[in-house]
């Protein structure tokens, strides 16, 4: 391997290892960092004291595990100040999430997760411990399943297969759920997730096109504390909201040339 294509994985890698710690926040050992990228212990240890030494993570009261620290926070916030998406849409984010009491969110995919890139909550409502930068399974989740819609379908089933691989012995249950949002979309165009990533918490997601490539991302609608006899009001509630505010930000979007 040349050393040009050796920097480049070792690069790669590391910037898996930043991943993988997602946005809950949670301290992780080498051992989980092993668990969840796949990697060798040897190549864990090695990535995390270089990063550790470049910043982007530090040791927890100097004991065995790691979390993010400030390098990665600013490479983060240059995205979300600079991005033209979160300038543009947050105004009307913040407007419907406070008119439903949820919370409101725009991903993009990464790998088989997806990535919040805007995000907005009502201030009146338990919502879950997400932000800008949180990462969901694609999956698992409405706003997962609503992007998996809407790509072709030969690009779904790739997807879909690895997803199904990735979930092992779930997988049956994983892809019956899956088939039920896409024949939800197919019927409502919208899906809707209770208490999968969160007990007592829901989703309902659609997806959309932004800007002049008509780069496809989901947008949902969520909160916890939700009453299960309520699901049906509830989606009657937030439906048409959700599919007025997603056509009003592929307008406000529809001039965009960067990929979100």
């Amino acid at each position: 391997m040349s050393s040009s294509s050796s920097a480049t994985q070792t690069l790669e890698r590391g910037l898996q290892l930043l991943r993988a710690f997602r946005a809950e926040r949670t301290p992780l050992t080498n051992a989980e960092l092993v668990r969840r990228t796949g990697f060798s212990r040897s190549s864990v240890s090695r990535l995390t004291a270089t990063l550790v030494q470049l910043g982007y993570i530090r040791r927890v009261a100097g004991g065995p595990e790691f979390e993010l620290a400030p390098g990665g926070f600013r490479i983060g916030y240059a995205y979300a100040r600079t991005n033209p998406v979160t300038q543009r849409v947050h105004p009307l984010m913040q407007g419907l999430a406070d008119r439903l009491h949820v919370s409101v969110a725009l991903a993009v995919p990464d790998g088989l997760d997806m990535l919040y890139i805007a995000y907005r909550a009502s201030a009146q409502v338990a919502t879950l411990r997400l932000d800008v930068g949180s990462l969901l399974p694609m999956g698992r989740t409405a706003i997962g399943r609503a992007w998996l819609w809407g790509l072709p379908s030969q690009q779904r089933e790739r997807y879909v297969a690895a997803i199904l691989e990735a979930a092992g012995s779930d997988a049956p249950q994983v892809r019956q759920r899956l088939d039920d949002a896409f024949a939800d979309l197919d019927a409502t165009g919208v899906c809707m997730a209770v208490s999968e990533y969160q007990h007592n918490a829901y989703g309902i997601a659609l997806p959309l096109r932004v800007g002049r490539a008509g780069t496809l991302m989901a947008m949902n609608c969520g909160a916890v504390g939700l009453a299960l006899d309520d699901v049906g009001a509830l989606r009657q509630r937030i439906e048409p909201e959700l599919k007025d505010a997603a056509r009003e930000v592929e307008a406000l979007l529809r001039d965009l040339d960067a990929e979100p």
